[in-house]
């Protein structure tokens, strides 16, 4: 009881002690909470970044694909041409 209610000259009177405890208190209760959705925003932000990164990696993987496709079609018909030629 005497560490919640440190008192004047044994008098009892409540020293602003308490009142600055629960001021720390709840400040910490704040700052533990704005900690909280901080992780939360930068997790959501984390999880944003690795699916923008997934979709460009995507988009490169298929466009790759698509040049070797028409690379592949340039070859082929080059050598048909050739064919052709050596035909006649």
């Amino acid at each position: 009881m005497l560490g919640v209610m440190l008192g004047c000259c044994y008098c009892g009177f409540a020293l602003p002690q308490t009142e600055k405890r629960k001021e720390r208190k709840e400040e910490r209760k704040e700052r533990k909470e704005e900690r909280k959705e901080e992780r939360k925003e930068r997790k959501e932000e984390r999880k944003e970044e690795r699916k923008e990164r997934k979709e460009r990696k995507e988009e490169r993987k298929k466009r790759k694909e698509e040049r070797k496709e028409r690379k592949e079609e340039r070859k082929e018909r080059k050598e048909e041409r050739k064919k052709r030629k050596e035909r006649n």
